[in-house]
């Protein structure tokens, strides 16, 4: 334990907000579904144009998506549908 005590601790502010824009995407695209919208063509029309009223307010999902950027949404979904290829 002395041993932990000398080493310098890192945190990833980074990988705590993907791990919360994932969640947004995640919660967002549920309530969107759970409204009988297509949520794919929803979220890339908010994105887009930036107009929440492509989002539905069910479960909150409309403020929820305002809290991050139009940018880190793109960024958190390319990251995603890259990371295997």
């Amino acid at each position: 334990m002395s041993d932990n005590i000398n080493k310098t601790m890192k945190f990833d502010v980074s990988k705590e907000k993907m791990n919360e824009a994932r969640e947004i995407i995640l919660t967002v695209y549920k309530a969107l579904e759970e409204k009988g919208y297509n949520s794919i063509n929803q979220m890339v029309g908010y994105i887009l144009s930036g107009d929440p009223t492509y989002i539905t307010s069910h479960n909150n999902a409309r403020s929820l998506i305002r809290k991050l950027e139009r940018d880190e949404l793109l960024e958190e979904l390319l990251k995603n549908y890259l990371k295997d290829k």
